[in-house]
């Protein structure tokens, strides 16, 4: 069979030429959304085939001529010519490929095909046939690509390689792109013989005829398009190293290190080191590791990204052996790779649970504060960045947004961490682990898609609870809770009672259900934590202790890492009068003459601005412009009064009309309403 493979393998090359971290100094979530998010020149946003459509590619199997790429002047140009194979769901006479015009040239197609028109990024393939639901038809399409810079194929210096997140698969061979639509993926390559070279799947067959080697790769398992990949380089170097498969007894799997000389050896070594056990952690807490090879590859600075999970080829920058962006990347093997996200609404998926398997990986090796340092910087960098956004946003389904907002590193990256830990805290390790296991190596799923309704129902699965509450405020609703609590001790001796009011009082926002750890010091210097269940805002909880309190902790392990939080002692009856949100009442009497009474409320400390306004917008007096603490007001308005008025020269008062005035207090809450003067 091989005898015979390479006789096919010469002949079609023949006729395509005539046709034409120990101690993480940078995480890995940083290098990875650094990467993806300076990349200034990539724009996707094109026309989108629809996620439904009326077939489902099975297969892709290329076959690429890279000779001339990896020698002098660098050409971007190839000829190839690809097979596509797919399954009919609906009746159809005629198939939508994306190809990006700028990028590639149709000349001819093939086998079921017997037309096309190429525009608008999209080939129109005409069938020889009007094919039923369940047949399966293969089309073969011959083309060029151009000699262009497309931020997908990228050739420099005698490095060849391919990066597609989130659309770039389109660019050098036309394809279904979108996360959808998984298949399998067979790349046939042509190139000097000073190359090393790699791609999904496993290497079948290596053929060298004098300077030149032709690679067979196939991927036996499925891939979404953004994941597909080659890589290669002229005097490459390569390290193959296997690991023992502890789930399957004699079976080895081999992981490949691609790395340019010139690299931080001692860096790379402990990669190597250190990749074993994470495969074996990794497969214990997610399923046994999924694919038929494992492998790194650097790349050199042409590379747009800190690192791309392709899938069982990951891709780094250069010189980046990082165990933070290693453990991060290999991470998506599991997550994004194996179970690949059904739309671009779903990237959380990918990335949020990445960032969160480098807190993992810290747990494993260094403990459990490790880890839990970990997540208290991704919830800094959360509110250093938070552009008030929810994770799970459906238009992102439709359209795809630019990278900066695909891959903020704030809500894709470290929120979604964040929100898994604070999963882990509400259900429990135990629980919380089987959730993991189960929703990554759930047979329905594997090799497939999901999406974030489908970890919600296997949350709730697992548990045998409810969780739909967690997400929809914590996924699909945007920024975090603003507590502002109080608490008051009462009794003597050893008769004591503790009240503590929790009062969220975030904007633009929903109320977040969460349970709360409560912990209580005594005089006696013993303390005792418990859980009060924050459902309803503003609620009272009482306790009742034979010794008298000190201090009340709220949340003292920050477990909830995503709030602000003011928790202040005050008196018995002190605590009732604290108004629970901000409130601008209506002025009274209104319409007035020549005075009014505006009162208003404060939950919490915060400067306070109070302004009147005309028609225009101008401002004519200003009532307060201070700190106020939290409590009830009110202000009296004299429009007869020079006082705090910005009026023109020469003008006593406010003549009859309507007014408006405006309570600010920060960036926390603002309210105009109406008046009306009649004189």
């Amino acid at each position: 069979m091989k005898s015979y493979y390479r006789i096919i393998l010469i002949s079609y090359f023949i006729t395509l030429s005539v046709v034409t971290k120990n101690t993480f100094a940078q995480t890995g979530w940083e290098v990875c959304s650094q990467g993806k998010t300076n990349n200034q020149n990539y724009s996707p946003n094109y026309s989108m085939i629809t996620p439904h459509n009326p077939f489902n590619v099975v297969h892709y199997k290329l076959y690429f001529d890279l000779y001339n790429n990896f020698l002098t002047p660098f050409p971007r140009s190839f000829n190839a010519s690809e097979v596509v194979t797919f399954r009919v769901d609906t009746a159809l006479s005629s198939i939508h490929l994306d190809a990006v015009n700028t990028s590639l040239t149709i000349d001819s197609v093939g086998l079921s095909a017997i037309s096309f028109t190429h525009t608008n990024n999209n080939i129109n393939i005409q069938l020889d046939n009007m094919y039923q639901p369940d047949d399966t038809v293969s089309v073969k399409i011959f083309y060029r690509h151009l000699n262009v810079s497309d931020q997908a194929f990228y050739v420099g210096n005698g490095f060849v390689f391919t990066t597609n997140a989130p659309e770039g698969a389109r660019k050098w061979f036309p394809c279904v792109d979108h996360p959808s639509d998984k298949a399998t993926f067979e790349l046939i390559a042509k190139f000097p013989s000073t190359v090393k070279f790699g791609s999904n799947g496993r290497l079948a067959d290596s053929v060298q005829i004098a300077d030149t080697i032709y690679h067979h790769w196939i991927s036996r398992d499925p891939i979404a398009t953004y994941l597909m990949t080659l890589s290669g380089k002229v005097n490459y170097n390569l390290d193959i190293l296997y690991w023992q498969n502890p789930f399957s007894p004699g079976d080895s799997i081999p992981v490949r290190f691609y790395w340019n000389t010139g690299e931080n050896i001692s860096n790379l070594n402990n990669i190597k080191t250190q990749i074993m056990p994470m495969m074996t952690h990794y497969s214990n807490l997610f399923g046994e590791y999924p694919f038929e090879k494992n492998g790194f590859a650097t790349l050199n600075n042409l590379f747009p990204w800190g690192g791309m999970e392709d899938q069982s080829l990951i891709h780094l920058c250069p010189n980046c052996w990082d165990e933070a962006l290693v453990a991060h990347e290999f991470g998506h093997q599991w997550f994004g790779d194996l179970i690949s996200p059904a739309t671009w609404s779903d990237v959380w998926l990918n990335e949020g649970f990445a960032t969160y398997c480098e807190a993992l990986w810290l747990e494993y090796t260094n403990g459990y504060s490790a880890y839990k340092q970990e997540i208290n910087i991704h919830a800094q960098n959360y509110f250093g960045g938070n552009p008030g956004w929810p994770i799970y946003n459906p238009s992102w389904s439709v359209v795809t947004p630019g990278i900066n907002t695909l891959y903020n590193f704030a809500i894709t990256y470290v929120k979604g961490s964040c929100v898994l830990h604070m999963l882990r805290y509400v259900v429990g390790d135990s629980l919380f682990f089987e959730i993991l296991h189960s929703y990554a190596s759930d047979p329905i799923y594997k090799y497939d898609i999901v999406n974030t309704s489908i970890l919600n129902d296997k949350v709730n699965s697992v548990t045998g609870e409810d969780y739909d509450w967690f997400f929809d405020q914590w996924v699909y609703s945007p920024n975090h809770p603003v507590y502002q609590n109080t608490y008051s001790f009462s009794g003597s001796n050893m008769d004591w009672d503790v009240a503590l009011t929790i009062n969220q009082t975030q904007q633009n926002t929903v109320f977040f259900e969460m349970p709360v750890e409560i912990k209580i010091k005594f005089f006696d210097l013993t303390d005792t934590t418990f859980i009060a269940m924050n459902d309803t805002n503003n609620r009272l909880f009482s306790f009742h202790f034979n010794k008298q309190p000190t201090e009340l902790v709220f949340d003292p392990n920050n477990e909830i890492v995503l709030k602000i939080s003011n928790t202040v002692l005050v008196s018995a009856n002190e605590d009732e009068n604290i108004p629970s949100e901000f409130i601008l009442e209506q002025n009274y009497p209104n319409p007035f003459n020549p005075n009014t009474i505006i009162r208003y409320q404060l939950p919490e400390t915060g400067f306070v601005t109070l302004k009147v306004f005309d028609v225009l917008g101008n401002e004519v007096a200003a009532l307060v412009n201070e700190e106020k603490t939290a409590g009830s007001y009110e202000i009296e308005f004299n429009s007869h009064s020079d006082e705090s008025q910005n009026l023109p020269a020469g003008r006593q008062g406010l003549s009859s009309g309507i007014y408006f005035y405006q309570l600010k207090v920060e960036n926390k809450f603002i309210e105009t309403k109406k008046l009306v003067l009649m004189k």
